[in-house]
């Protein structure tokens, strides 16, 4: 039977301040080890880039997989010392984490489906850090790929967060050279060969000082027959995320040269009807 007697507060309180003292220790052991092993990872992937051994932006997402694999041991490692603090066997904790695993096997498919997926998406080199892709209906810059997640950041700055076993279909625009494509109209009646000469000439002012710029811009030619114009189809060839901005010195150098030779570039006039009307009545 329980007696006030046989109760030694001091013992207690020693006890409990030692328990203390030891969380204590091990969680600034925890912080000190965590930040020392994400310096060590990151100096680690710096010397590999300046080494040239692996791209940027597969540096970034192996990277990132480490630190995250690297906290998720050290936590593994927090709560099973914990655990000894306390006197509760690690066993226990491992056969009851399996008991419960079974239990919700069944639930956890599409977590198991995420890992798996994502694991393919790293080993295959799919994707990586900074490449800009299309994913189902969603395109972007891709800000991080783990092994549950990929991090999808859009053009207008929405951060998407897409379930690895929902990536059934990636389309990768940054694994080569980019197209960089104009279609500018001329009216018909103007000559459609000094026109494509007009523009080469624009092209080739724009290939001298454009950087993003692989191949060309090369004039290849009447695209299509409008309402009211004659679609002339430039090609380039640019460097991965650069197409755009080609594209907009493209059209801006063509705009302009036209203008200088007085080459008509067609648009849409309104009609007032009303006045139309008055002047037939009159």
């Amino acid at each position: 039977m329980f007696s006030f007697k046989n109760f030694d507060g001091e013992t207690l309180l020693f006890g409990a301040g030692v328990i203390a003292a030891q969380i204590i220790g091990i969680l600034i052991a925890f912080v000190l080890v965590k930040a020392i092993g994400k310096k060590l990872i990151n100096r680690f992937f710096d010397k590999l880039l300046i080494k040239g051994d692996v791209t940027k932006g597969r540096a970034l997402t192996l990277q990132s997989l480490s630190e995250n694999l690297f906290s998720y041991v050290l936590i593994f490692i927090l709560v099973t010392t914990l655990f000894n603090i306390f006197g509760l066997s690690v066993a226990s904790l491992i056969a009851g984490a399996g008991i419960v695993g079974l239990a919700i096997g069944f639930g956890a498919q599409g977590l198991v489906s995420d890992v798996v997926t994502g694991f393919f998406l790293l080993l295959e080199k799919q994707i990586d850090v900074n490449d800009y892709v299309t994913v189902g209906s969603m395109d972007g810059i891709v800000e991080a790929v783990g092994l549950r997640t990929t991090k999808i950041r859009s053009f207008d700055g929405t951060l998407n967060y897409i379930p690895n076993r929902d990536i059934t279909t990636v389309s990768n625009h940054s694994r080569g050279n980019m197209r960089a494509l104009v279609d500018i109209g001329i009216s018909y009646d103007e000559n459609i060969d000094e026109a494509m000469a007009v523009i080469q000439a624009a092209c080739a002012h724009v290939a001298a000082e454009a950087v993003g710029i692989v191949e060309g811009p090369d004039v290849i030619g009447v695209q299509a027959f409008g309402a009211s114009d004659v679609t002339l189809r430039i090609i380039a060839r640019a460097k991965n995320g650069e197409q755009w901005a080609v594209e907009r010195q493209l059209r801006k150098a063509i705009k302009e040269a036209l203008d200088a030779k007085g080459i008509e570039i067609p648009f849409p006039h309104q009609v007032n009807i009303h006045k139309n009307m008055e002047i037939l009545k009159s």
